[in-house]
């Protein structure tokens, strides 16, 4: 199985986006410790091959989180499948999973699988729409899923996604206080290594996305920001 627990800081591209050789280059060799390829619209099987291949040129861990079945492609080191627990939309809990194995279940190295139990807090982001996620409202709201995810569905990790917006420090520190086992990981919004070290302070591992394609600068300024911050919890 991949070893994610040492990850402090990950940079997520996105296959849908344009990114060039060299800034591509930048992003491998910056010292983050992997790559995650994944998106919520217009992954395909042919874009995600693409930003795969290339990113194989170097040698930082590559994860693919899974978001629809067209777009699996092997050959990475390993693949993050998301659950989103506050989905209100039933048939993307479980249904696209069932439906994966029953058709793959036979190709599948499960030593190569990591389950992600994913809050969604941001009611405006495409991955909102798409499993029409229920606000979650409270801190103790967001413990509670947090608990579901690690005490009873037993997830190895907890993302809090935010998607596109900073999130809030206090409900982060909220779902990490609850965490007394699994790993948290942060998404959603960093701009700066101001913010980047603030949830590198709380979550275990913090991911840097939508930066990377407004402003390469500052999205490697992250790399250093979070792992020279130390976690409070």
């Amino acid at each position: 199985m991949i070893e994610f627990s040492n990850w402090r800081h990950v940079f997520k591209l996105d296959p849908e986006k344009p990114i060039d050789d060299d800034q591509l280059e930048q992003i491998c060799e910056s010292g983050t410790d992997a790559i995650i390829v994944g998106g919520t619209l217009g992954v395909t099987f042919d874009n995600t091959l693409d930003l795969m291949s290339r990113i194989r040129r170097y040698a930082v861990p590559c994860m693919l989180e899974v978001s629809n079945l067209q777009a699996i492609v092997p050959g990475f080191d390993g693949y993050f499948i998301p659950i989103v627990l506050n989905a209100s939309n039933p048939d993307v809990i479980f249904a696209p999973h069932v439906e994966a194995l029953s058709s793959l279940g036979s190709y599948i190295h499960w030593d190569d699988i990591v389950a992600e139990g994913y809050l969604v807090f941001n009611p405006d982001s495409a991955v909102a729409e798409v499993t029409s996620a229920r606000a979650i409202s409270s801190q103790a709201e967001a413990k509670a899923y947090v608990q579901t995810a690690t005490k009873l569905c037993r997830l190895p990790i907890v993302y809090i996604e935010y998607s596109g917006t900073y999130g809030d420090p206090q409900m982060v520190e909220a779902c990490k206080t609850a965490l007394d086992e699994g790993h948290l990981m942060y998404g959603g919004g960093i701009t700066d290594a101001s913010q980047a070290r603030e949830m590198a302070a709380i979550a275990d591992t913090v991911v840097v996305g939508n930066i990377i394609y407004d402003s390469l600068e500052q999205a490697l300024f992250t790399v250093a920001a979070v792992k020279e911050t130390e976690r409070r919890f």
